[in-house]
């Protein structure tokens, strides 16, 4: 359908809307599939009309489309069937179990066994999973809440969940103005049919006429005007062409599309998908992803001195923003932590798809960067990677690229601490391939350094294969720990991360792969297959017990991963 065709279909919804069509705007909704009703969609959930539930889902998704689907299609199937249980209907409960829940078995079969054995049951909270299960009213509430998530990192629901901003009465608008428009109602009783098949609306091609006469009324009419969209009046612009916008710089955190995503028990029917934002979810990532590309072409390490007062929520967010994984499963029903991670983790609507009718917080702009040099060092060579101490933030670890040096300086008294020129440490140990390259005395430079986050290690990733572990005593001293051949040409980012409460470095590299290290033994503990391209950057998150990956490649893809491989949760093309 075309794009004019598409906006017409808006412009009937608004229309139906002001005129309390309420079937015919949520049939309409549904047939068309452009715009996902989430405010009916949670008074279906909240009354329990399921047939209408999953109805009106079905104009949008059917269970079998991906991950995300199938996930919102388990839950409410699995809320249908608890609450006949709770009624005692056992009768009923067979039938949802055999007729609707069944589909799932073929992804964990184990889980459709658990869910069967609740027949068994008196009262089904004596299975441990489903204990706090409360009333009906609060267990939809927490089902809503998931479902809500899913469907908004759902990619099948993208750009349908945002209604186009209108001004009133747009319909009656273009019909007012010399348009020959026809709508044919079907009248049934007191109530209008308004259906799909028995609307024909004329627009005159498409609104084309309504916008054609306005374009007779421009000072300076071109012939054959171009009609992009119905949704605002046309004007030709001027001879010279239109001014030019106003550039607005934005911090990429600002515009950032972020997606929210819990994790609610291990029990799984398919394997776990996340948000992104999403998507997104995932576009919170967006923001990161650019300081991680930033250039640092430069020959000596500048430290600069900010005044800017900047909250310590902005700071959170201008460095790394996250989104949380999910899986599904049994909800651990009436959790107080799992109430107050739903209020947090609630997903702030895009810059991008909303206007904003009350004033917003001003953005920062360039002029609120440092342009102060405090002091400069001198490294001798181009800096590749730097990072400060996370709790002694006068010491500066600066690296060399052209040799793969490392320096660590103490910035008070401008002092060299430490300086580690490149050197392999058993070249034995390292594979066949790096040995010989090797031979043909390959340059090796620094890509990544970073202190674990006690300041107890550092970890230096290289141009070609390896990476270093060193143990920081607190002395003008690196004690060597560990040296891993982790990756096929280049290690691109190296990052420390806690899963299960052990200290573990993570790595990718040029290979498109994703690893991660046992800090003690260099065991490899994780191996994340899934990017087309090399992977560029890695950032290790947890929100609450959750534990997770995010990483992005150097086509853009955003991926994120749980420690179990089983592939990637989120995936997602960066803006």
């Amino acid at each position: 359908m075309s794009s004019l065709s598409r906006e017409l279909v808006f412009l009937i919804l608004q229309f139906l809307e002001e005129e309390k069509f309420k079937e015919s705007v949520h049939r309409l909704e549904k047939e068309s599939g452009f715009f996902f009703n989430m405010k009916y969609f949670e008074e279906k959930v909240q009354a329990g009309e399921w047939e209408e539930v999953e109805r009106y889902l079905s104009g949008f998704t059917k269970v079998d489309d991906n991950r995300y689907s199938m996930k919102i299609f388990f839950e409410i199937r699995k809320q249908k069937y608890l609450e006949a249980l709770d009624r005692q209907d056992k009768a009923k409960a067979v039938e949802i179990l055999v007729g609707d829940l069944k589909v799932f078995s073929t992804f964990n079969e184990e889980l459709y066994k658990e869910i069967t054995q609740l027949l068994t049951l008196n009262n089904f909270r004596e299975n441990e999973q489903l204990s706090k299960y409360g009333d009906t009213k609060t267990a939809r509430s927490i089902m809503l809440a998931e479902l809500k998530k899913l469907i908004e990192a759902n990619p099948l629901f993208r750009d349908k969940l945002a209604f186009p901003t209108l001004k009133s009465s747009r319909l009656r608008t273009l019909i007012n103005q010399r348009c020959d428009m026809i709508l044919a109602i079907t009248e049934t009783g007191s109530k209008y049919n308004f259906y799909t098949s028995n609307i024909y609306v004329l627009i005159c091609k498409y609104g084309s006429y309504s916008l054609n006469w306005q374009h007779q009324l421009c000072k300076n009419p071109r012939p054959n005007p171009d009609i992009k969209t119905l949704f605002t009046d046309h004007t030709c612009t001027p001879p010279n062409g239109p001014l030019a916008p106003t550039p607005v710089n934005l911090p990429v955190a600002a515009v950032a599309k972020p997606a929210a995503y819990t994790s609610l028990v291990a029990h799984s029917p398919f394997p776990p998908a996340a948000a992104a934002a999403a998507a997104a979810n995932a576009g919170a990532l967006a923001g990161w992803m650019a300081n991680a590309s930033a250039s640092s072409s430069v020959q000596a390490a500048v430290v600069t001195a900010s005044s800017i007062p900047v909250p310590q929520n902005q700071v959170s967010v201008l460095k790394r923003p996250r989104t949380p994984p999910s899986a599904p499963g049994l909800v651990d029903y009436q959790n107080p932590d799992h109430e107050l991670l739903m209020k947090r983790l609630r997903p702030a609507p895009s810059v991008e798809e909303v206007t904003y009718p009350t004033p917003r917080q001003q953005a920062w702009s360039l002029d609120d960067l440092p342009r102060t040099v405090a002091l400069t060092l001198h490294q001798g060579s181009m800096v590749t990677s730097m990072d400060f101490h996370p709790t002694n933030h006068t010491l500066l670890l600066a690296v060399g690229s052209a040799n793969g040096e490392i320096t660590l300086w103490e910035l008070g008294m401008r002092e060299r601490l430490v300086s580690k020129p490149f050197k392999i440490w058993e070249m034995s140990a390292c594979s066949m391939t790096f040995q010989a390259m090797m031979v043909n005395d390959t340059p090796i430079s620094v890509n990544r350094v970073t202190w674990s986050p006690d300041g107890n290690f550092l970890g230096v990733a290289f141009s070609k294969h390896l990476i270093h572990f060193y143990a920081y005593p607190g002395s003008n001293d690196l004690i060597q720990r560990l040296e891993i051949d982790a990756h096929v040409g280049g290690v691109n980012d190296l990052a420390f991360a806690h899963p299960n409460k052990q200290l573990c470095i993570v790595t990718c590299g040029e290979d498109k792969l994703i690893k991660v290290w046992d800090s003690i033994t260099g065991k490899k503990l994780f191996n994340f297959e899934g990017h087309d391209a090399p992977v560029y950057s890695i950032c290790p998150h947890h929100k609450e017990n959750i534990q997770f990956i995010f990483s992005t490649a150097v086509n853009g893809k955003i991926k994120a991963w749980l420690y179990d491989n089983m592939g990637s949760r989120v995936d997602y093309d960066a803006p």
